[in-house]
C-alpha cells in the first residue's frame, strides 16, 4: 500500500484495492506518504553527514521509491544498510533487488524481537555495533502492536555504541477529520496490520529515552529540516510526527 501511495510499481492487486479504499476515506494519505518518505531521505542524508555509515531499517517493507541504501550511497558509497521485515513477499522482493549488493542485506524477522534481529546473520554479519548505527523506525510503530515500544527500542539502543541514532515517524491526527480517522481504522482493520496507534509529541518523546534530539525536535514530518520553507498549515498535512535523536553515552 505504501508503495502504491508513493507511485511505485512494487505492489499487488490486493494492495491497490486496499490503498484505493484507504484514499476514498482519507484522500490526504498520498501527501502523508510523500512527506514521510521525504523525511526519511533527509534524515539519512543528515546522519551520513554526521559520519554515521551504518543503518538498521526496521519494518522496511517492499522496496519502493527512495530506498535507504540508495540515499545513503549518494553521500557515502561505503554505507551499510541492514533491512528487516517480517512479511515474506517484502523480503523476497528485497532479496531480488539487493542481489549482487554487498553493502545491503534483508532479514526476515519480527522487529518486536530485537534479540533475534540483532543476532541474525544479515544484521550481525553486516553491521559493526561497536561503531555508531542509525536505527530507523519510520512509519512502522503506528501500525504494529507492541506491548512495550519504549522497552523494545531501548534494547536496540543498548546494543548500539554511543553516537548511534534513532529516527522515528508516527502518525498523528493533525489535519484529518474525525470521520477520516474512523475511516482509516475501518480500512486497516481488514489488512494484515490492523492496529493504528497515533501518538502525540510527548508519547513520541518517550520513544527517545537515552537519546538527545536533534533540532528541531519532534515536529510534523514535513517540518523536520525541510529543503524549502514549509508553512505551519502545510506541515500539519504531514499528519505525523518525526524526530531524530543521537545516543550520547
Amino acid at each position: 500500500m505504501y508503495d502504491y501511495f508513493l507511485g511505485g510499481s512494487a505492489h499487488f492487486e490486493s494492495d491497490r484495492t486496499a490503498a484505493e479504499e484507504f484514499l476514498r476515506v482519507y484522500p490526504g494519505n498520498t501527501l502523508w506518504a510523500q512527506h514521510n518518505r521525504s523525511f526519511l531521505g533527509r534524515a539519512v542524508r543528515e546522519l551520513c553527514e554526521l559520519g554515521i555509515d551504518q543503518f538498521l531499517d526496521l519494518g522496511s517493507g517492499i522496496p519502493t521509491v527512495g530506498n535507504v541504501h540508495e540515499i545513503a550511497h549518494r553521500t557515502n558509497p561505503d554505507a551499510r544498510v541492514a533491512y528487516v521485515d517480517i512479511e515474506p513477499v517484502a523480503v523476497s522482493h528485497a532479496e531480488h533487488m539487493l542481489r549482487g549488493t554487498e553493502l545491503a542485506t534483508i532479514t526476515r524477522a519480527d522487529l518486536r524481537r530485537p534479540e533475534e534481529v540483532l543476532t541474525a546473520p544479515g544484521v550481525a554479519g553486516l553491521l559493526d555495533f561497536t561503531r555508531p548505527v542509525a536505527v530507523l523506525a519510520v512509519a512502522i510503530l503506528d501500525i504494529i502492536s507492541v506491548r512495550d515500544p519504549q522497552g523494545m527500542l531501548a534494547t536496540y539502543r543498548d546494543a548500539c555504541a554511543p553516537g548511534s541514532a534513532l529516527a522515528v515517524t508516527n502518525g498523528a491526527q493533525l489535519a484529518m477529520t474525525d470521520a477520516e480517522r474512523a475511516g482509516i481504522d475501518r480500512v486497516m482493520s481488514g489488512t494484515t496490520t490492523p492496529h493504528v496507534t497515533f501518538r502525540d509529541p510527548e508519547e513520541v518523546r518517550e520513544l527517545f529515552a537515552g537519546y538527545t534530539l536533534l533540532e528541531p525536535g519532534i515536529v510534523p514530518s514535513a517540518a523536520w529540516r525541510p529543503t524549502e520553507p514549509v508553512t505551519d498549515e502545510a506541515a500539519r498535512h504531514s499528519n505525523g510526527y518525526a524526530a531524530v535523536g543521537i545516543r550520547r553515552s
